[in-house]
């Protein structure tokens, strides 16, 4: 399914009830190519309390073959989503399970250096990632990230994280992001009843040329303490990082997203 055809099918209400709230949600890039400035933002992720990198002009859009890309260029030697890379939250509506999918495609030459975040979902009253750990009623995050050479992982913040800044599981060993072309995700979130290690998390991903891939798998987490929240945001965010610039690329380098939706995963 094309960005251009894409259109939203639920209130993008962060207070939504469960009323329509597995409704599926699809993010349609709107105008013409060029630069992504504020107001286009506004209109294709509404909601959003705050963003990095469109005010700086490290987002843009682009076309090809009727398909809409959102490119995001990396800063060379610069870290983070304020300084080297993009990042917001968009409200969804509280779910108690979502699965997150969209065509990813680094550009040729692509500086992996040590790694990088790459969008997913979260939930709960507060931003939980940078170091905040997840305390069973603040929230949690599940993003992915690229590393060194193209490897891949899951990059999660729960309530059972042995560290600080969240918790890596990685994808096979066999596996490799390629660079200049299209890889698709999707990525699922299942939340644990409270108390209960019982909360899932999958990611699949199809690349050029293969079948899709299972290469995460996890049924014993736990998101939550309570039953206060649940899955009600897109995490996009990508950037180099990591905590100090060793991270960050040494010179220009972009990443490309589309057809990004979110749906209600099987049970």
């Amino acid at each position: 399914m094309h960005c251009r055809a894409l259109l939203f099918l639920l209130s993008l209400s962060p207070a939504a009830g469960s009323a329509g709230a597995d409704a599926p949600v699809a993010v349609a890039f709107g105008g013409e190519p060029g630069a992504y400035t504020v107001a286009r933002w506004k209109k294709d992720w509404p909601g959003c309390a705050f963003e990095g990198g469109i005010r700086e002009g490290r987002v843009e859009l682009r076309e090809e073959s009727g398909v809409k890309w959102l490119r995001v260029n990396y800063a060379p030697g610069r870290i983070g989503p304020g300084e080297g890379g993009a990042g917001w939250r968009m409200p969804l509506g509280t779910r108690a399970r979502a699965e997150l999918r969209y065509t990813l495609r680094f550009g040729a030459g692509f500086e992996f250096v040590k790694g990088g975040k790459l969008p997913g979902l979260c939930g709960g009253p507060e931003n939980v990632s940078g170091g905040r750990p997840a305390d069973g009623r603040n929230g949690f995050s599940a993003r992915l990230m690229w590393r060194r050479d193209g490897r891949g992982e899951a990059y999660v913040y729960h309530m059972d994280q042995p560290d600080k800044y969240g918790h890596s599981f990685p994808f096979p060993d066999d596996f490799r992001f390629p660079a200049g072309q299209p890889v698709r995700v999707r990525l699922a979130v299942a939340m644990n009843d409270p108390g209960v290690k019982n909360g899932a998390l999958r990611v699949w991903v199809t690349l050029p040329g293969a079948p899709e891939r299972l290469v995460v798998e996890r049924a014993d987490l736990r998101w939550r303490a309570a039953d206060s929240f649940g899955v009600d945001g897109l995490y996009f965010e990508t950037f180099h990082g990591g905590g100090d610039r060793s991270w960050a690329p040494s010179g220009p380098c972009w990443a490309e997203f589309s057809e990004i939706s979110v749906t209600a995963p099987p049970p």
